[in-house]
């Protein structure tokens, strides 16, 4: 896997801290800082996620891809999955994540709790490799809502 990051800010000293990624399967990701009158030097204009809220998507991403997976190799008909993932950092550099709560949301028919309940351990236990990487420095907890559908 590989990913390339352009800054997009150009030549000079202008405070603009735009990247691009552009991943190996061809696809382009945009980042930004987030716009601070109080520190314009951080260059930030608050075009795209910051860096940090893309590690972020992308775990929720593996995790809930993970959730559908195996709620559908057990048969279970899944109509909707969402998970929404809140945090807290450390107060000094590195400002890793500390705290990370990822609560699902499954909507199907006729999908036992327990089903979902073992897909979100199996995701977090063996196959999400960015919340279990994300798990050395965050204590990550789960929940869930199963909606019939």
């Amino acid at each position: 896997m590989e990913c390339t990051v352009s800054w997009t800010g150009g030549s000079g000293t202008g405070s603009a801290m735009g990247f691009v990624a552009e991943t190996g399967s061809g696809h382009v990701l945009a980042m930004d800082g987030a716009a601070d009158a109080a520190k314009p030097e951080n260059g930030g204009r608050n075009f795209a996620p910051r860096p940090m809220e893309t590690v972020l998507a992308g775990t929720g991403g593996c995790t809930a891809y993970d959730v559908v997976l195996i709620l559908k190799r057990g048969r279970h008909r899944v109509d909707r999955c969402s998970v929404k993932l809140t945090t807290e950092r450390a107060e000094k550099d590195p400002k890793v994540f500390t705290k990370i709560h990822m609560h699902f949301t499954v909507a199907g028919k006729g999908i036992p709790p327990a089903a979902v309940e073992r897909a979100i351990a199996l995701s977090h236990d063996t196959y999400c490799s960015a919340s279990i990487m994300l798990g050395k420095t965050a204590e990550i907890t789960t929940s869930f809502d199963l909606i019939e559908s």
